[in-house]
């Protein structure tokens, strides 16, 4: 079972709203997923990141791959720059 940190989709039409979270990346974009690790907000100016850092550390560390627009929006944050 491979994991991945990616965005689920939430919001209304044309409002989209995203929560991160780990997922089966065999499972559907907006489906099951193992945990909620904060939430992304494109509408807001400027956007808004919530970040659960303890528990992104905790599954990266078994081994769970972030896509590359989490991984843009963690560095954004300052995410990598804590794991030093």
């Amino acid at each position: 079972m491979s994991v991945k940190i990616r965005l689920a989709r939430h919001g209304a039409k044309k409002k989209p709203f995203y929560r991160i979270v780990i997922a089966d990346s065999e499972s559907p974009r907006d489906g099951k997923f193992l945990e909620n690790v904060g939430t992304y907000n494109p509408l807001a100016d400027p956007a808004e990141v919530s970040l659960k850092q303890e528990r992104i550390k905790h599954w990266i560390g078994q081994g769970a791959i972030p896509t590359d627009t989490v991984k843009s929006l963690l560095k954004k944050q300052g995410f990598f720059a804590t794991l030093t």
